[in-house]
């Protein structure tokens, strides 16, 4: 492939685009920034405020530690963090500078100021609007369809900013993301000058590598990462798995370590690149063809999410560990006929794990699609495969990449619907 292609060009900037560092679950930091930007609007501190949210919203932030707040959970803790300290210019870093100070004027703003939180009545999927309040002034952010998508800022009724088309989907400002191939990805893979994302892939490795170590070392959530270490021994298909369960273990406990996320999500972009870089290091691989294996999995990881959307009840680790397990086959020499089947494989494995929230047992889901996609490799290795036919699989990888989307984004929308309501006891 060459760089004059449009493939290519597209295939860079997609890159680009997803691999971006967050500090916390993403859900509760777009929320924090949205607060933190109309916090900036209204120019003072608010006295009230009013936040609603889609119910994805509230499943993905009911039961996680949002970064930097002493262990603080929930909607109001995420906004009121970035009104009262967090710095919108750094989006989905937007509170990793919370020093002690932060945090107690954050407590006192619990306390003593009105928060209401209402259900978005919008009925998107992603959506959240922000709005503070000071004497006669008011101030609203609103954020759809993805994480750092800001679709309207107001000052007291007087529109500040306006993206396009306020109530339906608006990738004005991203790349399409339909333009992605499992064959084009990997032949992009092989040809791309890694120059171009080598500076991008080696904060990937550097920071995802580190909250992985971090979760292994210290006491975090249910210790996923450990448990299997301890349990399994250190073989390398144990620490791929423990490794990258290790850093949700970390990140779904409040853990103050950066991550790059892929596909807007921190457990996405761990689960997608920590178990390749063990894999690469046992294996003995040279950096370029690390990297290389990490365009691999992080462009399956992207192509595979886009057909069932941001969030679902299809959970997204599923996606992540198909690409992990189709960049240890990189890794090992495999190309198109090897990744196609391992996505496959796995893609049979694990499809039914669904998405209940981001909590600490989201490490325990990485552990297990991790494993799938292993798997997946080591049965072709073996000549061993699931056929079209076989339930979801239909013969050709992008129609199984296909028949999972349509599960994940249609099949599973009342699935959806009973989770949260489930989890709020409805």
């Amino acid at each position: 492939m060459q760089p004059e292609d449009k493939r290519y060009q597209a295939y860079l900037a997609i890159l680009r685009e997803e691999l971006v560092p967050a500090m916390g679950c993403t859900e509760p930091i777009a929320i924090a920034y949205a607060a933190a930007r109309a916090r900036e609007v209204l120019g003072v501190l608010p006295e009230r405020v009013t936040i609603e949210v889609s119910r994805n919203i509230i499943k993905n932030v009911k039961s996680v530690v949002v970064p930097n707040t002493g262990n603080l959970k929930g909607i109001e803790a995420s906004a009121v963090a970035g009104i009262v300290a967090g710095n919108a210019d750094k989006a989905l870093e937007v509170i990793s500078s919370i020093d002690d100070s932060g945090r107690e004027r954050l407590r006192a703003f619990l306390d003593c100021k009105e928060i209401i939180v209402n259900e978005s009545e919008s009925g998107l999927i992603f959506d959240l609007v922000v709005s503070v309040f000071a004497e006669e002034s008011c101030a609203s952010v609103r954020i759809s369809h993805y994480h750092t998508n800001i679709m309207l800022i107001t000052k007291n009724d007087e529109i500040i900013y306006q993206n396009q088309g306020c109530d339906e989907v608006d990738i004005s400002n991203q790349t399409d993301r339909s333009i992605l191939k499992i064959r084009d990805i990997l032949e992009f893979a092989e040809t791309v000058d890694v120059q171009e994302v080598e500076e991008l892939l080696q904060r990937q490795i550097d920071y995802n590598m580190a909250i992985a170590e971090e979760g292994l070392k210290s006491d975090w959530g249910a210790n996923v990462g450990s448990v299997l270490i301890d349990s399994w021994g250190n073989d390398v298909k144990v620490r791929a798995k423990a490794f990258a369960a290790a850093g949700s273990d970390a990140r779904m406990s409040g853990c103050e370590l950066p991550v790059m996320i892929v596909s807007g999500s921190g457990n996405q972009g761990i689960t997608a690149s920590v178990p390749v870089i063990v894999y690469a290091k046992e294996l003995g691989s040279d950096k370029d063809t690390l990297l290389r294996a990490l365009i691999v999995s992080n462009l399956v990881t992207i192509h595979q999410k886009t057909g069932i959307g941001q969030l679902s009840a299809f959970c997204g680790v599923v996606s992540a560990g198909c690409g992990a397990g189709a960049g240890i086959a990189w890794l090992h020499g495999g190309r198109f006929e090897e990744v196609a089947h391992t996505i496959v494989n796995a893609l049979a494995t694990v499809s039914g794990i669904v998405c209940d929230g981001a909590k600490p047992s989201c490490a325990a889901k990485i552990s297990a699609s991790v494993d799938a996609g292993i798997l997946g490799f080591l049965m072709f290795e073996r000549g061993q495969q699931f056929y079209g036919g076989d339930g979801l699989v239909s013969k050709g990888v992008e129609n199984t990449i296909n028949n999972i989307s349509r599960l994940g984004r249609d099949g599973m929308r009342e699935t959806d619907k009973e989770i949260i309501r489930i989890m709020l006891g409805e």
